[in-house]
C-alpha cells in the first residue's frame, strides 16, 4: 500500500507560489512522487479553504486563477481530496458567483441535505440553495 500523507495548506501554497524557493523545491519533489504513484497526498476541506484564503489575501492572486489552480490540483494524479466532488462544486460556485469559498462549501452542503442556509450574508441570494436571514426582533 502506498504511503498516504495528509498535506497542510502551507505545502499547497509553496507548490503554487514557489515561495520561498527552497521550500517550493522540496514540495515540488513531493508532488513528483505523487505523480509517479509513490505516495498519495490527501487534501481536506479545511486545507483547501485555508489555501484559498492565503492565496487571495496574502498573495493577492485573482479568484479566477485560484479556482483554476485548485480545481486542477484536486484532480491531479496522486492527489485524493476528501469530498472531492463537493469541493469541486464549491470551487465552481466561487467561479460563477464570486462568493467566498466558505460560503460556497456551506451552500453545497445545505443544498445536498435539502436544507436552508441561515446567514446575514446576502451572497447566499446568488447561490443555488434556499437562504434566509435570522428573524428580526
Amino acid at each position: 500500500m502506498k504511503p498516504r500523507l495528509w498535506i497542510d495548506a502551507n505545502v499547497i501554497v509553496r507548490y503554487i507560489t514557489g515561495d520561498p524557493p527552497d521550500m517550493a523545491r522540496r514540495v515540488g519533489e513531493l508532488m513528483k512522487r505523487a505523480e509517479r504513484g509513490e505516495v498519495v497526498l490527501i487534501v481536506t476541506e479545511i486545507v483547501l479553504a485555508e489555501t484559498f484564503w492565503v492565496l487571495r489575501s496574502f498573495y493577492r492572486h485573482p479568484v479566477s486563477r485560484i479556482v483554476e489552480v485548485l480545481a486542477d490540483l484536486l484532480q491531479a494524479p496522486g492527489i485524493r481530496a476528501v469530498g472531492s466532488r463537493r469541493l469541486l462544486q464549491a470551487l465552481d460556485l466561487v467561479r460563477k458567483h464570486g462568493v467566498d469559498i466558505a460560503d460556497a462549501l456551506l451552500a453545497v452542503d445545505a443544498a445536498r441535505a435539502g436544507d436552508t442556509v441561515c446567514s446575514l450574508d446576502r451572497d447566499f441570494e446568488k447561490l443555488p440553495v434556499p437562504w434566509e436571514p435570522p428573524p428580526s426582533a
